[in-house]
This record gives structure tokens, C-alpha cells and sequence, in this order.
């Protein structure tokens, strides 16, 4: 129950984390404040200006799906890391990271009853397999991963020609009138559902190689960043642009996220490992701690991420009021709270209120 001792602390995974995490809220604030169809179709949210176009097409190239993976990666290797501790300490580790993750699921419900874009139920719900899957070798996990996220996309050019011209059947999806179809709603949550598997397989994947751990050299980073990022990013951009050609129409709504999609895993690994380098090269300074304690308190920030989104933007304002340029606004003084109160707190305290609650759950009992 004592805390991980400073020595045994991989630093590196705190502060992808914590990026991670303040990454994430980039797309998730936009939900906050502008509802569910302006998160996948920019032109549900009617933007007022050329801002709100440059932020919205920017999102989606450089964020959309983006940091979702990356989180799912970390949770993957958060999976082998527990069990791998928790079996050097003799204790049942598939059978103490199973009601960990029962937990996780409580939680995850408590979020959804909140806001409906919770992940923490689709991660807990994968989590029996990742423990099943964690010894598989490397290259059979990362194969599984492509092939989970490969999925959504058949299923998405399966599905588009069904879908009428006027888009009915997507209903909030795409923010048109009228509800999402049985069909639409299958494939949406399947789409959820193998992404985030397959992050999660390929974050195992990633842990078990050393990749996460910052051990590799710096030449691997770098021929790593310039290859995932080389291929992703023109690839996360042309889908965009086929999407902003067709007008955002729903002929376009389901297979214009089959290029996001495949970009994702390679841009989510262009990220680590600029990331791991931005880390090896500045770990003693000032902004790195922050941004390490951040990670550190991954589901409290998540957890008050939303408690801040919807109270604030939900809560003060109308969707007709808000534009992507004032919630991007409140993003980063999100960022700014978020950065300023995890170093404060971790500065009294061993673990972020979430994080301390959830383990107290796990091991049923206080810390010593």
C-alpha cells in the first residue's frame, strides 16, 4: 500500500500521461460546450469566424482520435505494469487487477451519468482480455492491435452507402434531426469499442518492447517520430479535407473517419517519442515537473475535467452562445488550473483524490 518509491518511478510514462490527459480535453471540451454533433462534424456547431474553422480543422488533423490513443496506449501498459508489480509482491495479480478494474467501472458509470462521452467504461470493459492477452508476444499484440482498429473502418464503408442523402439515421452523431438508427448506433459504439481495444493491445505491446519507458535510444525516437508523423499526419489531414470538400455532408459522415482512424496509431507513436525526447532532455526542469504531476493525477483531472465542462459551459451558457475560438479559451484555462493545482497538491499529499480513493477501493484498506 506504500506508495511507489521515487526510484521506481518511470518518470517518462508520468509525463506522456500527463500530456495525455491535457491533450485529451482538446476534443472533449468540445462536446462539453457545443454537444455531441459538433464533436464529429464541424458544421453542426455553425463556427462564426475563420478561427473557428482553423480550430476545428485543426483539432481534428492534430488531436481527433489522437490523444484517445495515446490515453488507451497508457492504459494498456498500465495494465501490465499493475500486474507486473502486484505479481513481484505475490499477490494474485490477474485476480487483483480484475476487481481494480471492476472499480474503474463504477466509476466510469458515475462519469457517464454526468456526461455520455465517458471512456473509463469502455476501458474496463477491455480489461479482462488485456490481462488474458498481457504475455502474448510483442509483435502478436501489436498484429492483434491493427487488426482491432481496422475493424470500424469496414464497418464504416459497409454502412455509408445505407445511409440517405438527408442523413437520416445518424441522428446526434452528425447532428441532424431525428434518431440514431439501430444500425448507426451499433457501429458507433463498436467504433469506441475495437479503437480503444486496439490501443490498448498496441500499448502492451509498446510497454513490453521498452518503447514507453524512454530506454530506447534517441535515434529510434527520432526515426520513429519522423515516420509516424510523416505518414500520419498528410493522411489525418487528407480525410479532413475529403470531409471539408464533400461539405460535411452524410455521404461522407462514416467513411471519412477510415483515414483518421488508420492515421491515429502512427501519429500516436510520433507523439511518444517526441515526447520521450522533449522528456530525456528536460526531466529536471520546472515545466516537466508540472506536467509529470499531471500524470500522476491522470484520473482526477480527467474526472474534474468534466466536472468543470459541464458545470461551466453546460451550465452557464447555451450552445447557441459558444463558439470553438471561446471553448478552446476555456481549454486552456483549464490547462492552466490543471498544471498549477497537481504540482500543489502532490507537494502534500501522495496521490491525486481520485487516484487515492481507487486505491484504497482496490487493496480495502488505508494506506500505511
Amino acid at each position: 500500500m506504500s506508495p511507489i518509491p521515487g526510484s521506481e518511478r518511470i518518470t517518462s510514462l508520468d509525463t506522456i500521461r500527463g500530456f495525455a490527459v491535457l491533450g485529451i480535453l482538446t476534443m472533449n471540451v468540445v462536446s462539453y460546450g457545443l454537444g455531441e454533433g459538433a464533436y464529429f462534424n464541424i458544421n453542426a456547431s455553425s463556427p462564426q469566424s475563420w478561427l473557428d474553422w482553423f480550430i476545428g480543422g485543426f483539432g481534428e488533423i492534430f488531436f481527433d482520435q489522437k490523444f484517445m490513443g495515446l490515453f488507451s496506449v497508457l492504459f494498456g501498459a498500465g495494465i501490465v505494469l499493475f500486474a507486473d508489480r502486484a505479481a513481484a509482491r505475490g499477490r494474485r495479480a490477474a485476480l487483483l487487477s480484475l476487481w481494480r478494474n471492476f472499480l474503474l467501472l463504477l466509476i466510469g458509470v458515475a462519469h457517464a451519468a454526468l456526461w455520455d462521452g465517458d471512456i473509463l467504461i469502455v476501458y474496463a470493459v477491455c480489461s479482462p482480455l488485456l490481462i488474458a492477452m498481457r504475455n502474448l508476444p510483442v509483435r502478436l499484440l501489436f498484429v492483434l492491435g491493427a487488426v482491432a482498429m481496422i475493424v470500424p473502418c469496414i464497418g464504416a464503408a459497409l454502412l455509408q452507402p445505407t445511409i440517405d442523402a438527408d442523413g437520416q439515421g445518424l441522428g446526434e452523431y452528425w447532428g441532424v434531426a431525428g434518431a440514431m438508427s439501430d444500425a448507426v448506433g451499433l457501429w458507433f459504439i463498436s467504433d469506441f469499442l475495437f479503437r480503444a481495444l486496439g490501443m490498448m493491445l498496441i500499448g502492451v505491446g509498446a510497454w513490453r518492447s521498452g518503447f514507453l519507458t524512454g530506454e530506447k535510444p534517441d535515434r529510434t525516437y527520432l526515426r520513429s517520430a519522423r515516420w509516424g508523423l510523416g505518414l500520419g499526419l498528410p493522411l489525418s489531414a487528407a480525410g479532413f479535407g475529403f470531409v471539408a470538400l464533400n461539405d460535411f455532408g452524410p455521404g461522407v459522415a462514416l467513411i471519412g473517419t477510415i483515414p483518421n482512424t488508420i492515421a491515429t496509431a502512427p501519429i500516436v507513436f510520433g507523439y511518444v517519442s517526441l515526447i520521450s525526447l522533449w522528456h530525456g532532455r528536460t526531466s529536471d526542469r520546472p515545466f516537466n515537473g508540472r506536467i509529470r504531476a499531471v500524470g500522476r493525477m491522470a484520473l482526477t483531472n480527467y474526472l474534474t475535467q468534466t466536472i468543470l465542462g459541464i458545470a461551466i459551459l453546460r451550465g452557464l451558457f447555451d450552445p447557441t452562445d459558444l463558439s470553438r475560438s471561446l471553448v478552446a479559451l476555456f481549454m486552456v484555462g483549464v490547462w492552466g488550473l490543471q498544471l498549477w493545482w497537481s504540482q500543489a497538491w502532490l507537494s502534500r499529499h501522495r496521490y491525486g483524490p481520485a487516484e487515492w480513493a481507487w486505491r484504497v477501493a482496490t487493496y480495502r484498506r488505508l494506506p500505511g
